[in-house]
């Protein structure tokens, strides 16, 4: 096992990237990267990791700072839950810890948005103590290098190889064992195609010798995407638009977005200003200009796939119903932390052409509003 961690060693330290929160030990930097790290690949979350760290560049600057800044900071990462707990984490760091790292691992692991990886991570990056590391890419790794037949995704596979990745790791050298793990499986035993013959495991690698190496991991479950079909209406009254914040068990919980109708399936406009939601939203707003700005956007999440269209929607009076919706400035909008989907829009979309205000979508839109 030691000639293992030393083999990897040797490879991290000709082959590693240089990342700013490596050959660091402040926990603080090291928090943030892995969280980052999460769900984000290296190279799309370096940007954002030293767009982050300079607006909060210590525990106490992201524990000030309320959560929406958070959120407009981690604008475009994805899984924004990740955000919040950071958030919390830092506020949590002030009242119980002073704001200071504790060492202790189960400290650590206490704090909001800490698992056991993340925990390990900290510990042994920050203080070399030898906890485990265990990340997609050493599961790869080590089911292939033992030939683990028992599925990563069971309770009994996550087991096993944590029982292995423990005793892989020299106490002395656990800090760097963990990030040569991590990299060789990130840059070497990765998915598809891993480079076998030119591998510094070759000769200890179980699968490569049962000539079987892409059959590992096993995993039992299969993951499922649903579909779901997305409407927005960034619905204008001169300068002003309107914006909800996610408050539901769902998707981008605490981001902002344009008022929103999700149909069960695939809608035109036609079968869109037909709902009640349309008609509810829309009643007493006078005369209404309406474009489809951007339409059939496939915007894939890690369980789901969005189907969304966008309608810009010119009004000429407020509606009742909008009063329930924030008000803003319609060049406000990067002050709010929005979802990558809207922000695509954003930069994609123009303000349509006026020659034509009354004619949208094949048809005189002032009778698209119920005004009964």
């Amino acid at each position: 096992m030691v000639e293992i961690s030393n083999t990897l060693i040797a490879w991290y330290r000709e082959h590693k990237r240089e990342l700013p929160w490596r050959d660091v030990s402040d926990p603080y930097l090291i928090w943030i990267s892995e969280i980052i790290l999460q769900q984000t690949r290296v190279a799309q979350g370096l940007d954002y990791f030293l767009r982050f760290t300079r607006r909060f560049p210590d525990i106490r600057s992201l524990a000030e700072a309320d959560e929406d800044e958070a959120l407009r900071y981690w604008q475009g990462l994805g899984y924004y839950s990740r955000a919040r707990h950071l958030h919390a984490a830092a506020r949590t760091l002030m009242e119980r810890f002073g704001g200071h790292f504790p060492s202790d691992y189960h400290d650590i692991l206490s704090l909001p948005g800490i698992g056991e990886y993340t925990a390990a991570a900290i510990t042994s990056f920050a203080w070399n103590q030898p906890q485990p590391v265990v990340d997609g890419n050493v599961f790869r790794l080590l089911a292939r290098l033992f030939a683990i037949d028992t599925p990563i995704d069971s309770s009994q596979g996550k087991k096993e190889i944590a029982a292995l990745a423990a005793s892989l790791i020299n106490p002395r050298k656990a800090g760097l064992h963990n990030q040569a793990i991590m990299e060789f499986g990130a840059l070497h035993c990765v998915p598809q195609n891993p480079d076998c013959p030119h591998c510094p495991l070759q000769d200890k690698c179980r699968s490569y010798a049962l000539g079987t190496p892409g059959a590992y991991p096993v995993k039992q479950h299969k993951t499922r995407t649903r579909p779901r079909y997305f409407h927005y209406l960034h619905i204008l009254c001169g300068e002003t638009t309107w914006l909800h914040r996610r408050q539901e068990k769902d998707i981008w919980n605490g981001l902002y977005e344009f008022p929103l109708i999700e149909t069960p399936g695939p809608a035109d406009f036609a079968e869109l200003q037909a709902t009640e939601a349309f008609r509810h939203l829309l009643a007493g707003a006078g005369r209404t200009a309406v474009a489809i700005a951007l339409p059939g956007i496939k915007h894939v999440l890690s369980h789901q796939v969005l189907h969304a269209t966008f309608y810009r929607i010119e009004i000429e009076t407020p509606t009742e119903a909008l009063q329930s919706y924030l008000t803003v400035s319609a060049g406000a909008l990067d002050n709010y932390a929005l979802p990558r989907l809207i922000q695509i829009y954003m930069e994609q979309s123009s303000p349509p052409q006026h020659t034509d205000r009354r004619q949208r979508c094949g048809q005189t839109v002032d009778n698209v509003v119920d005004r009964s």
